[in-house]
Parts: C-alpha cells; structure tokens; sequence
C-alpha cells in the first residue's frame, strides 16, 4: 500500500476541492446513465420479485465501472479514507416501481385478479368485471372452433378495457387453457390439433418443445400472451384409470416424475420460445387427490410431502424459469391437514418459495365456481389466497370481482402485513409483466 504524501494546508484545501468536483461529476454522469434506460432499480421492489432485465436487478448498487471511463481523467486523486460524497440525485425507480408508484390502490389490487371472457366473445357482464374491478388478467374460457381471427377479434377488444396508468404502457394478461387432448380451449382455422399429454410424454423432448413453440405462436398470434400449461402432476401407473383431475382426462406427461418433469419442462420451453408466458400447475399436485377440486369438496391428498419425490416436475419447471406456478385447491394432509393449498402458507411460502426457490407470481386454480373452496365466501377466498402468499385470483365469474376487490382493499385498510403482502404480490405479477412485454416505460 502506497502511504499518503504530506502537503501544505494550501495544497489540502485545494486537493479537498478538487475531490468535491470530481464526486459531483461522477454522481451526476451515475444519474444521467441511469435516465437513460429508464430502468435502473431504486431497490424498493420487493426481494421476492425478480426480473430478467440486467438494468432492474435490485442487488446490484451503481459501482465505479460505470463511470471508470468517463471520470478517468481524476483516476489518480486517490481522497483520503474519511472524505465523504453524497449523489446530487436519487437513482430512478424502475420500471415496475413506476408503474407501482403511478397507480392508485384500486388499480394495485386489480393487477391480483384474472377473470374469465367467453372465447366467443366478450359479454356486457365480463366487460364491466374488467372495468370496474380494474382487472389486470383475463381467462379466455368456453371451446371454440371459430379459429384464430375470430380469437384475435376477442383479445383486441379485450386489450382496450385495460385500466391505464400514467407514464407507463401497463396492458393485461390474456391466457388461455391450451394444453392438447381435451383441454384445448382454441380450435378451428389457425390452431393446431394438440395431442393429449399422454402422448406428447412419448415424443423426444426436443419435438416437444419445438412442437409446443409453433402452437406457442399460434395463441400469441391470436393475441393470447399466457397459456395456463403445461401440467406437472404425475400420477402413479395404478391409479391412472381412478384419478379423476389428471389421470382419467389423459393430462399427465407420464406415470413417473421423471419423464413429466422432462416433458413438462420442454413444453414450457417452447412456449417461452414462442414468448408466451407458461404456468406449471397445479403445485404440489393432483396426481394422487381424492378428488376433482371442481366438482367435489374436500379433495384430499395423504401422501405428498415436502421432500416428494413428485415435486420434482415442478422444481424442473421452476430451474427452467416458468414464471407462473398454479397452486391447487385440495388439501394435503401432511403438509397442511387444515387448510386447501391456495390458502396454506406452508404450502405457497414455506414449501414453494422457500425450499423449491420459486421468486415468480403464484396464481390460484379457479377460486369462484370450484366446490372445493365452497366452505369461503368469494371475498374470503381472495383475501385468504393473498394472505397466504398467492398473488393472481383466478376466477370464472365475473360476478366475483366486485365482492373479491373490495374485500381486499377492506383488509388493507385494517393490516400494516396484508398491505405490505399486497405489494409485493402486485411487484411480482408487475414484473412478470415487465419481463413479458406486458409494462413497458418509456
């Protein structure tokens, strides 16, 4: 180490000075860079979020290489230890932070929520769900075979009802149930025939995800940007012809958690490939319930814990980036025997965010006609989902909004905790948004 030189006290004031302009100007050429993209982080976004955009990470403080070229011109005044420099300006916010910061309350809790629009066309009683609910994502439910520009009439029309935001571009989800066999919700002139699971599970991974790419691009070019797939339940070879959700409807990749996790993963790549935001669902997982959670109350799962080997499909699917995971509505008893999964934070924040790492947004299965959650009232369901660490509020009634938002923004009102779960609930599905297309800033 170099030691420091003695100087006269003229020589020191004028050092000290020297010091002081050059803080000024790296904070300000710090500040100006920043501006330039529009998506330097303030470090307010939560910790669960996370973002795919260099420019927003949250971890990573502005440092000396980002002026080191710019300011070389003083590289050699070395200021002594104790001088001191404050930033003439804050860093900006970032994108999602600004979208955040820019809306009110309403239009906060409104991003939380997906609620369903008839494939067919949109009704007067979606319209008003979306409207005045301030929806930030829609369902596109009820088989069609009217093919893709019929589709993409639908989702334009949608898109206009989008709640805005000023400063920001904020446009919605549009999703959709497109996993083949007989969940297919868009048919007709412009979508492929998709085969069941059952046999997409015997193709090579690669002609899967390639396969799963082009009907990727079909939704996206009927304006759908969110595909409610791929399933990530397995279950077991004897209980295939039993098991009512995944087994008897031909959903599951295979009987192995092996061959789902790789199957279910390459499908998720090639909706990715084709920028359509895939959702893996329905964590911890059917493949062993008792039950349809939506036909039957008290759907039960003995057996899953939380070190199953079955989880593997979704942890795969979580390693791959899915940034959806949908939580079930059955209740697993050796995790939580007292609560269905949406409602349990050992199964949303101490299983799927703690010890599988998921940073993504959590969106519920059905929370409106599902029996299984029949034992809640609709604003229960919403606020309880939350609570426990859900972010979007799937439900095909539109009817539910009202009751769901509102009872929501109640609990806000009366909890310091709720409010801050519904910031960061908003941040995630804000970045999910972000990383999709979704939000932009200018």
């Amino acid at each position: 180490m170099r030691k420091h030189q003695q100087h006269s006290p003229a020589e020191r004031a004028s050092y000290a000075a020297r010091v002081r302009q050059g803080a000024l100007a790296a904070g300000l050429l710090v500040a100006v860079a920043a501006c330039g993209n529009g998506h330097n982080s303030s470090g307010t976004t939560p910790s669960g979020t996370t973002s795919t955009s260099a420019s927003e990470s949250s971890s990573a403080p502005p440092t000396s290489s980002s002026t080191s070229a710019s300011a070389s011109h003083s590289a050699t005044v070395v200021p002594p230890a104790s001088t001191t420099s404050k930033a003439t300006t804050a860093a900006p916010a970032s994108c999602v932070d600004r979208a955040y910061n820019a809306m009110t309350n309403a239009q906060r809790v409104g991003q939380l929520f997906m609620t369903s629009v008839t494939s067919t066309g949109l009704t007067t009683s979606e319209s008003q769900a979306i409207t005045t609910g301030k929806t930030g994502s829609v369902f596109l439910q009820g088989h069609t075979t009217e093919g893709a520009t019929a589709v993409k009439a639908v989702t334009a029309k949608v898109r206009t009802l989008a709640s805005p935001v000023r400063g920001v571009s904020l446009g919605m989800f549009v999703s959709t149930d497109q996993e083949g066999g007989q969940v297919q919700v868009l048919n007709g002139p412009g979508f492929s025939t998709i085969p069941s699971a059952v046999t997409q599970g015997t193709w090579s991974t690669s002609t899967l995800q390639s396969n799963a790419a082009t009907w990727g691009r079909q939704l996206a070019a009927a304006g759908v940007d969110m595909n409610l797939a791929p399933v990530a339940d397995t279950v077991p070879p004897n209980q295939v012809t039993v098991n009512a959700p995944i087994g008897k409807l031909d959903r599951e990749y295979g009987t192995n958690p092996s061959t789902v996790a790789s199957h279910s993963t390459a499908f998720l790549r090639g909706m990715l490939q084709a920028k359509v935001v895939p959702t893996i669902k329905h964590f911890p997982g059917l493949g062993r319930a008792s039950g349809n959670t939506d036909f039957t109350a008290g759907v039960t799962d003995s057996v899953t814990t939380t070190t199953d080997p079955y989880l593997q499909p979704f942890r795969a699917g979580i390693q791959a980036g899915t940034p959806f995971v949908m939580v079930s509505s059955a209740i697993y008893t050796r995790i939580d025997p007292h609560n269905q999964a949406a409602f349990s934070p050992a199964v949303i924040r101490t299983l799927l965010r703690g010890k599988l790492g998921f940073k993504g947004a959590v969106i519920s299965d059905d929370l409106g006609n599902a029996v299984a959650v029949a034992d809640r009232t609709p604003g229960q369901r919403a606020v309880d989902f939350v609570a426990a660490g859900g972010d979007v509020v799937l439900t095909v009634k539109p009817s539910d909004i009202s009751p769901m938002t509102s009872a929501v923004l109640s609990r806000m009102t009366a909890s310091s905790s709720f409010r801050a779960d519904v910031a960061d609930s908003v941040h995630r599905v804000l970045t999910a948004k972000h990383n999709a297309g979704v939000l932009t800033c200018s």
